[in-house]
């Protein structure tokens, strides 16, 4: 009999260890059928539009950096304004006259002015930086009425709204892109030149995260409308400024693609005492814990770790951390590269052959490495988009380009599937936590052409 229920706890433990999807028990996440007609948008290309006419949707917080910096771009036209609030749109018109621009169309007054914009017949390009639950609603009429659009981050929040996006840019053969400024971050870039001329190896784990307070913000959303997502969902609400630069540097669904993953959190404690603290309201029913922590496993092999929190008493970190077979990559809290000295350029490092990956290269070593690989995309606007700026200069990166590739008839550096990829943990996080942890899948959401790409290729 002893010997009888060792070897069932034997058994058990196996049955536990398994790492196949099935006996793991992954819940299936529906992949709709393809519409009939559709295809797939990878590498989209439309027809250079020479002069890009945009409307901008949302004025509050990020919408008149944008249009300031859409000012610094030659060949854009700016042809409308829209917010809900009347002075948003003209206090942004009258920063258009202090550059010297004319005054531009307004549409305000509620929820759906937006509604006339999409609609009008001289418009490129829709920029929307409206709150989160409007995003893809926005983004779906807009290509319906034969604009490109662009969607600040996150785009969509729910699955339905993920394959909306998805279908209506197969569909309309219109760009839908995400606005996700830290892949054109410095660092960020560099290393993913590195990645691709194979310094680091191959990659095989990446980090990210965001991790910043925003007790100093809440109050200037829009009616409460981010506390109040948190309040009402669980799970990673904001995951693709840690998640879309990994992603990029594991060329996911250009050679790979996302399998399933595994999300736990804390209690709430941190967001529910800043409602106390300001309104005097007990908060008993707060869905998003203070930390999340979510796993992802690929279809090749390799992992990623995405962190949320935004609420305790740390610095702001994105994390950005790649774990290569050569080499490894660290953004926060100190940039750094750990490398073996026989794969540095004895051009950047006189003496490599005395480095190695134990610690980070010396900064002297660091910065001449840096120098070397400078991602192309960058060499000739650097010093214009800092001092334009935007988080240092990357968001007027994200918009320069777009404006490139829409002007030369180029496919843009991201597609609706890497909006998909990037936003598809917010829900699919949720549905982790409410079932303790269980994986979760996560659909290819090209529709079987993840393979149909071999790897990362920002146009020229």
């Amino acid at each position: 009999m002893r010997n009888h229920f060792l070897t069932l706890i034997i058994v058990a433990i196996c049955l536990c260890g398994c790492q196949t999807r099935e006996c793991a028990r992954v819940i299936p996440t529906p992949t709709p059928e393809r519409p009939a007609g559709q295809t797939d948008v990878l590498a989209l290309t439309c027809d250079p539009i020479p002069t890009v006419r945009v409307a901008f949707i949302g004025l509050g917080m990020r919408g008149p950096g944008a249009v300031n910096r859409m000012t610094h771009i030659p060949g854009v036209e700016i042809v409308a304004l829209c917010d809900v609030e009347q002075e948003n749109t003209k206090r942004v018109n009258e920063t258009l006259v202090k550059r010297g621009l004319p005054q531009t169309e307004e549409f305000y007054g509620d929820t759906a002015a937006w509604r006339k914009v999409t609609a009008l017949p001289n418009v490129d390009l829709i920029y929307i930086a409206t709150d989160w639950k409007s995003h893809a609603t926005i983004g779906i009429q807009a290509m319906k009425d034969g604009k490109h659009v662009a969607i600040e981050v996150p785009a969509a929040m729910t699955m339905d709204e993920i394959w909306g996006l998805i279908n209506t840019s197969e569909q309309t053969r219109k760009h839908c892109i995400q606005l996700e400024n830290c892949v054109y971050d410095f660092f960020e870039l560099t290393t993913l030149n590195m990645v691709q001329q194979g310094l680091l190896g191959e990659v095989l784990h990446g980090e990210g995260a965001y991790i910043h307070g925003l007790q100093p913000y809440w109050d200037q959303y829009w009616n409460n409308w981010r506390m109040d997502f948190n309040r009402t969902h669980r799970g990673d609400v904001y995951p693709t400024h840690g998640l879309g630069p990994v992603c990029q540097a594991m060329n996911i669904h250009r050679g790979d693609k996302l399998n399933y993953l595994v999300s736990v959190d804390t209690k709430a404690v941190g967001n529910p005492a800043y409602i106390k603290e300001k309104t005097g309201e007990t908060v008993t029913d707060f869905r998003n814990g203070d930390h999340t922590t979510t796993m992802i496993r690929t279809e090749k092999g390799k992992s990623i770790l995405i962190e949320h929190n935004v609420t305790s008493p740390r610095p702001y970190n994105r994390m950005y951390q790649l774990t290569g077979t050569k080499g490894f990559a660290n953004k926060y809290p100190v940039e750094g590269y750990a490398l073996d000295g026989g794969d540095i350029d004895p051009e950047v490092a006189a003496n490599h052959e005395n480095l190695n990956a134990h610690d980070f290269l010396p900064k002297e070593v660091m910065e001449a490495l840096m120098q070397k690989y400078k991602h192309p995309i960058v060499k000739d606007i650097e010093e214009k988009a800092k001092q334009v700026g935007g988080h240092g200069g990357m968001d007027f990166i994200m918009d320069y380009r777009m404006i490139y590739c829409l002007q030369n008839g180029l496919p843009l550096d991201m597609d609706v599937y890497d909006l998909a990829e990037w936003c598809c943990l917010i829900p699919l996080t949720e549905i982790s936590l409410d079932n303790n942890s269980a994986p979760v899948e996560i659909p290819d959401f090209t529709r079987g052409a993840w393979n149909k790409l071999n790897g990362l290729q920002f146009a020229q």
